[in-house]
């Protein structure tokens, strides 16, 4: 036996005691910095059916969402979230007389800065402002009612599959139907508070830039609304143009605009969320797996 390997042997246990509690010492760092909860509150609509107003009609909203903080400044954040929109009826121009209403799924991926060094250690800040910045995508699909005026019969419709601008038809070739799966950009402001060593509260107000001015079916020119009735029925000619509702016998000529299209539609959501720590959770599962071995 070579002299190296003596002087070598004694740390073998030692060096065989680190290699088996890495995995342990690893899970549990990874467990401290991770946390898991939930979100609550109001998401709007900004677009043509609301005159771009920030302050349109909230409606509930709720999700999850996974965080893993890096440090005291930095987060990266996961959410899945869902709500739903509406804007119109009545809208900012009247006799336009066009609304709708769409549910939203949406998933996300953010990074978090904290101003002040946000930690639940003592000698750290229990509170701090932060900002946020990501990618998503969202899915939405908008409706409109129609009373059927034979029957009396009122539904709601996907608007998406009626063409209500003539999307994909020879009155509007230069347009494709719009897809209804769509990226943002999810960013805004909040605060977060410890009120103790697992638990995280947090309230936000974010904006989610889009890169679709469909969220309301609304964007470009009012289409030959005859000639709409033949190639898509009598549902969507009558929720492609809804004047006549307002002021009878009243029809929009083909090239009259019925949306601006020179701003995409946005939407917000604003919420609260509690999460806990992944340790506080589940650390009875790392150590019941440490005290087995």
């Amino acid at each position: 036996m070579s002299r190296s390997f003596r002087l070598v042997l004694p740390l073998l246990p030692l060096v065989l005691a680190m290699a088996i509690s890495m995995p342990a010492l690893f899970a549990q760092s990874w467990m401290s910095r991770t946390e898991i909860g939930f979100t609550a509150g109001g998401m709007n609509y900004i677009g043509d059916l609301n005159n771009q107003s920030v302050f349109g009609k909230v409606n509930v909203a709720a999700g999850g969402l996974l965080r893993y903080n890096f440090d005291e400044r930095w987060s990266m954040r996961g959410d899945i979230d869902f709500g739903h929109v509406e804007g119109g009826n009545p809208d900012y121009i009247e006799r336009r007389n066009l609304s709708f209403y769409s549910h939203i799924v949406e998933a996300s991926l953010r990074v978090e800065f904290n101003f002040f060094p946000f930690s639940m250690r003592d000698d750290h800040f229990v509170w701090t402002p932060f900002i946020f910045g990501g990618i998503g995508f969202f899915a939405y699909n908008p409706k409109a009612q129609y009373t059927d005026p034979n029957t009396g019969e009122t539904q709601w419709y996907e608007l998406q599959p009626l063409t209500t601008e003539g999307q994909g038809t020879p009155l509007n070739p230069t347009n494709t139907p719009y897809n209804l799966m769509q990226l943002n950009m999810p960013f805004g402001i909040g605060v977060k508070y410890h009120p103790s060593k697992s638990l995280t509260l947090c309230a936000e107000y974010g904006f989610r830039k889009t890169w679709t001015d469909y969220i309301d079916d609304v964007s470009t020119l009012y289409v030959d609304n005859t000639a709409l009735k033949e190639y898509a029925g009598d549902v969507a000619a009558a929720l492609a143009d809804r004047s006549s509702q307002v002021e009878p016998g009243y029809v929009n000529v083909a090239g009259v605009q019925r949306g601006d299209d020179s701003l995409d539609d946005w939407y917000a959501y604003f919420n609260v969320s509690l999460t806990l720590k992944f340790d506080f959770l589940f650390g009875w599962m790392l150590k019941r797996k440490c005290d087995n071995k």
